[in-house]
């Protein structure tokens, strides 16, 4: 796959290095674009691409660019991904994939009407310890699933604080890291029932550092899901049943897991071959190779139910972005 990128921050920078060493599998960076030409230049050399593009039109335009990756701000993903299937362009869209479901069900419409690949970069989907969680869940490992715990937080300072709120570019620690606690919650139990806000915090951007929320599923099971920006908080996660349990020390980078049950404890390990990343970056190959417009593994419905979850608690909270409708 050709690959181009859209846009030059830390993730891009992640998603670039990792293509980098995925060349044996004949992945490749094709382009770079930026808003800036000089952006677009410096990222170039840092990563050996070919060539640098001072807008985001002429990256989207590039022939020689068969997929590309946006890595924009939140708020821009739906022009940003428009742009690209508009161009012939499939796409890895970073997360959160858009601010309402609205936005994510047009997107995913275009796509599937030009016959595109378009596919969320929820990167955590594809790691193999969770292919291997799901099993053991399916299989009663540790009976029916009564409660489950998870929370991510940590600390941005500066300029990559305000960068983190901005309320004109989708800030905030919800949709920045509380969608992998959902994402999460949602890939082990499927779409929930309810959600309660137990406790929210703004900034004085008008947009949230700080939510621990409670959400429910027909079955009875509930989970709690605490995401923040201002303080650290290990990546843990807890899946209790009516049999055992299962640990995860990092739920995002997921390489490992403690299974207890009444026949003890075991430690399973599933580590990465490059980052992580080249677990989704397989998947979009895969998929458009096969003709595929979507990922079976993370389909549509799943996106743009998430993106409906995040804009239920949002409108729950009084929270709007600015320039949002």
């Amino acid at each position: 796959m050709k690959w181009g990128i859209l846009a030059t921050g830390n993730i891009a920078g992640k998603f670039a290095s990792t293509i980098r060493q995925m060349e044996g599998e004949g992945q490749t960076l094709a382009a770079v674009g930026s808003r800036r030409a000089e952006s677009a230049a410096a990222f170039a050399g840092r990563y050996g691409i070919p060539r640098a593009h001072g807008s985001y039109e002429a990256l989207a335009a590039d022939p020689s660019v068969e997929a590309v990756y946006v890595a924009t701000p939140n708020s821009l993903h739906d022009p940003d991904v428009r742009l690209c299937l508009e161009n012939g362009k499939h796409v890895l869209c970073e997360k959160p994939f858009t601010l309402t479901a609205a936005q994510a069900l047009e997107l995913y419409a275009l796509a599937d009407a030009k016959g595109l690949f378009l596919m969320e970069a929820l990167w955590t989907r594809f790691l193999p310890l969770y292919g291997r969680l799901r099993e053991l869940l399916a299989q009663g490992a540790i009976g029916r699933v009564e409660r489950v715990s998870c929370q991510y937080g940590f600390v941005a300072q500066g300029a990559r604080r305000e960068r983190k709120f901005r309320s004109e570019l989708g800030g905030g620690a919800l949709l920045d890291i509380g969608v992998y606690n959902l994402g999460f919650l949602q890939m082990m139990l499927g779409e929930p029932a309810g959600v309660e806000t137990k406790e929210v915090h703004f900034t004085e951007f008008g947009t949230d550092d700080y939510s621990r929320l409670r959400l429910v599923w027909p079955d009875g099971c509930e989970a709690v899901s605490v995401q923040a920006i201002g303080q650290e908080l290990p990546r843990h996660a807890l899946l209790e049943g009516t049999e055992g349990s299962v640990f995860l020390p990092d739920f995002q980078h997921a390489a490992g897991m403690t299974l207890r049950t009444a026949a003890g404890e075991r430690e399973l390990r599933f580590p990465f071959e490059v980052n992580g990343f080249e677990y989704q970056i397989r998947e979009v190959s895969r998929c458009v190779a096969e003709g595929r417009t979507a990922s079976p593994a993370y389909p549509p419905a799943s996106s743009i139910a998430l993106a409906a979850l995040t804009e239920r608690i949002r409108a729950g909270w009084g929270m709007r972005f600015d320039g949002e409708g």
